[in-house]
């Protein structure tokens, strides 16, 4: 198998940091220059499908887009430490933290880095309102966060699951800018500085 990759976004680092907490290593990566433009190069899309990374391609020569299916598909193969449930219910409340945290925090905070940093340029006009707009959006979740995670070590089970590396991974792109969560948000904080020092958030660099 081989991943499309770009080491500085965060949707494929979901991909990678998996991979490490699974110690999967027989994979290959391919770096896609996204800064040159290579991913909209009509090699790589009718290859792939879209211009999107990460992607994986199968043995077979079929091809998975979007950080999630990828991540589920792994955790098919490599089924252990289980990220995504052993049971329906499990199953069902990571999915539905999973999805929270993707839309109301992960998603918002890399729209709010797209429109802010100047590197970010090239990839098309920035809007600074619509950045101030998502970051405000992000820490609305973040308040919510905090409540949660008052009386628990993860965020929607025993352990660390998707929904926690989705969520951080979200927030380690955010580092571009120099932003910081609230210092008020104590449980959050405590939760992001347990999960950035775990070994596969730092393999996932």
């Amino acid at each position: 198998m081989k991943l499309f990759d770009y080491a500085r976004a965060p949707n494929p680092r979901r991909v990678r940091w998996l991979m490490a907490e699974k110690g999967i290593a027989d994979i290959e990566i391919v770096s896609v220059d996204l800064a040159g433009g290579e991913h909209k190069s009509p090699e790589y899309r009718n290859r792939i499908g879209l211009a999107h990374v990460p992607a994986l391609e199968l043995d077979d020569g079929t091809c998975i887009s979007e950080s999630l299916a990828i991540c589920r598909y792994l955790e098919t193969l490599y089924p252990e430490p289980n990220l995504f449930g052993r049971d329906a219910r499990e199953q069902a409340v990571i999915e539905m933290w999973t999805r929270r945290c993707e839309i109301y925090l992960a998603n918002p905070m890399m729209m709010a880095v797209r429109h802010t940093h100047p590197g970010l340029a090239l990839m098309g006009p920035q809007n600074p309102e619509v950045g101030a707009y998502n970051l405000a959006e992000a820490e609305k979740m973040m308040k919510t966060l905090n409540r949660h995670l008052a009386d628990r070590e993860f965020i929607a089970a025993d352990r660390f699951t998707m929904a926690d590396l989705v969520t951080v991974t979200g927030l380690d792109f955010a580092r571009l800018i120099q932003y910081a969560p609230p210092e008020a948000y104590e449980h959050f904080n405590r939760w992001l500085a347990a999960s950035r020092s775990r070994p596969a958030a730092k393999a996932s660099l």
